[in-house]
């Protein structure tokens, strides 16, 4: 006898004045409402599947039209279990998750672009994507009129140097360039990647950089329930040793999940307060209410952003240190809130950094979307060595990157 499987994922997308649709037909699919309130990413989806006998994945599509001109598509996947091939055919083709029969043109093709940003993710990986013939089929962004930028101090990394840096954890080979080779092998890719900035751009001297993550999300709650785990002094010795061979400068980098800012930073004080120690948040895994990291996407307001910058302004007066760097991570509208009320001040640059994968043209609408249309003050752009070359893609080079208005300062490697 077959088991009947709940409906697992849904992937929608929406224009703006289509809510009332969309709630009414949600009404309507109980199922789908259950599924609407928790999305799940493919390798859940995957997972979840293997704990089930023999199963088997049913597309239904359903595509509706918003009245004025505004389409609005919604694709459902359903399973059911029945023979295990399927799972296999799944994991060599998890694109056909998101796969569905597009009509009408410019709308719909914006309404899905609207939903891979901001779609779920897990550790920096996006669910879907869109063909780059799509992309550029959308008109260019309206100009957008940057903010007068403090007086760089004395001793400032930005703008006079471009930061180039690299990402992940020694701990583990999954999160990153920096603890997935030996050492010295890491450093010696890291030389080869600076060569290739600075061929490209000889007129701006490179910073180099490592960004290690020293708080780190986690799908389990752990003792006090906080969703993170932290690191030891031991992870930032180790890692501000290797820098400290090639003259490079440090990131600690805070996957909070359900801790608070004003709970991670000051323990990581003694840290923060050398001169060649900088700082960075990603919003993805900073969690509300009862979301579990990689399950839903974290976000920060304004309010807590201001609150480490004006920690590490503190940090910068009490210490005499030259000006902090204070990286943000964002790749969807809805990470960052309030992007306008983000304060400024000289004594910290801060670097709003754009770290989506995929194609090069979606990395490149994306940092238009999401870092250029919200200026704050400096960009960053990252590159990732394995997500970015998926699906025939290939890794953007700095060229690339330098096409890009207003050129990003901080380039990170993962």
């Amino acid at each position: 006898m077959k088991k009947e499987i709940p409906l697992p994922y849904v992937t929608y997308v929406l224009p703006q004045r289509s809510d009332l649709a969309f709630t009414d037909l949600i009404n309507k699919l109980p199922a789908l409402k259950q599924v609407y309130k928790r999305r799940w990413h493919p390798e859940s989806l995957l997972n979840k599947i293997r704990k089930c006998a023999a199963p088997l994945l049913d597309f239904s599509k359903m595509i509706m039209n918003y009245t004025k001109g505004i389409a609005a598509f919604l694709s459902v996947c359903m399973l059911y279990s029945c023979e295990t091939k399927t799972v296999a055919k799944l994991e060599t083709e998890p694109k056909a998750i998101v796969k569905a029969q597009v009509i009408d043109s410019t709308a719909i093709i914006a309404a899905r672009k609207q939903a891979l940003a901001d779609s779920l993710r897990k550790d920096s990986i996006r669910l879907a994507e869109l063909k780059d013939s799509e992309i550029k089929k959308i008109e260019p962004s309206a100009p957008v009129e940057w903010p007068k930028l403090p007086d760089p101090l004395p001793g400032s990394i930005l703008p006079e140097k471009r930061i180039i840096a690299f990402y992940g954890n020694p701990l583990s080979k999954r999160m990153g360039i920096l603890g997935e080779l030996p050492p010295d092998d890491m450093l010696a890719k890291l030389d080869e990647e600076i060569e290739a900035w600075k061929k490209a751009d000889p007129e701006t001297p490179i910073q180099p950089a490592l960004h290690v993550i020293m708080v780190t999300a986690q799908g389990a709650p752990g003792r006090d329930k906080k969703y993170r785990l932290r690191m030891t002094d031991k992870v930032a010795e180790d890692v501000i040793a290797w820098a400290a061979k090639r003259d490079a400068i440090v990131f600690i980098d805070i996957q909070i999940g359900h801790s608070t800012l004003q709970d991670e930073i000051p323990r990581l004080a003694h840290l923060l307060s050398r001169p060649n120690v900088h700082f960075a948040i990603d919003a993805e895994f900073a969690m509300r209410e009862d979301h579990v990291p990689g399950d839903y996407m974290g976000v920060f307001d304004a309010e807590d952003i201001n609150y480490a910058t004006s920690y590490l302004a503190d940090l910068v007066a009490q210490h005499n240190l030259p000006p902090k760097v204070f990286v943000v991570h964002r790749f969807t509208q809805k990470m960052i809130t309030n992007a306008d009320k983000i304060k400024l001040d000289p004594r910290v640059q801060i670097v709003m950094h754009m770290d989506g994968w995929g194609s090069g043209t979606l990395k490149k609408d994306t940092y238009r979307r999401y870092i250029v249309r919200e200026p704050v003050q400096y960009t960053g752009f990252k590159l990732f060595y394995k997500n970015d070359t998926r699906n025939g893609w290939s890794l953007m080079k700095p060229e690339d990157v330098l096409s890009l208005n207003p050129k990003p300062l901080y380039i990170q490697y993962q």
